[in-house]
């Protein structure tokens, strides 16, 4: 695995993230396409928390806590009980960034990762270089939800007119 390879990717896909939201419009960046979806907001303080609570923690737990329980996390109801969508959102963001350049030097910090260490969670095994990949690949999960958002939000704002001539979604 090249981890300097993903560092960077991470730095990239954190400005591609910013990228994909900055400048949206109070009204876009918290609305939500239907009931069982997320918004842009909530899926930034998901990245947020997510970046401070889970991947940087299990992987330290598994690095250098073994056979210590990590903390455990709520990622699917985090979105209701921290009420993300009521956050400001260039605070949401900034604070994502920002949480993204610690956890760059942090893992920029790690002096000869073991990998291949394992942690055995409730699903069974899974070792560092999972999470870490896990971590890096998960970004790219929120960015193609994004992306659908707004492309959702656009084929939405140009009826009657269709994009089909764009090609297939």
């Amino acid at each position: 695995m090249d981890m300097d390879r993903f560092l960077s990717q991470m730095a990239e896909d954190a400005a591609r993230i910013r990228a994909l939201v900055e400048g949206v419009s109070e009204q876009k960046v918290r609305r939500r396409p239907d009931p069982d979806s997320w918004s842009m907001l909530e899926v930034i303080n998901h990245l947020l928390d997510e970046e401070r609570e889970d991947f940087r923690v299990r992987l330290d737990y598994i690095l250098y806590r073994p056979g210590q329980p990590a903390p455990p996390i709520d990622p699917g109801g985090w979105v209701t009980k921290r009420e993300y969508n009521q956050r400001d959102p260039d605070a949401s963001l900034a604070q994502f960034l920002s949480e993204r350049e610690v956890s760059i030097a942090w893992l920029r910090g790690l002096s000869a990762p073991d990998w291949d260490a394992t942690y055995d969670a409730p699903w069974g095994s899974i070792s560092a270089g999972d999470i870490f990949v896990s971590w890096v690949a998960h970004d790219l999960l929120h960015m193609r939800q994004l992306v659908e958002l707004h492309w959702t939000y656009t084929t939405a704002e140009a009826a009657p007119y269709r994009p089909d001539y764009a090609g297939d979604w």
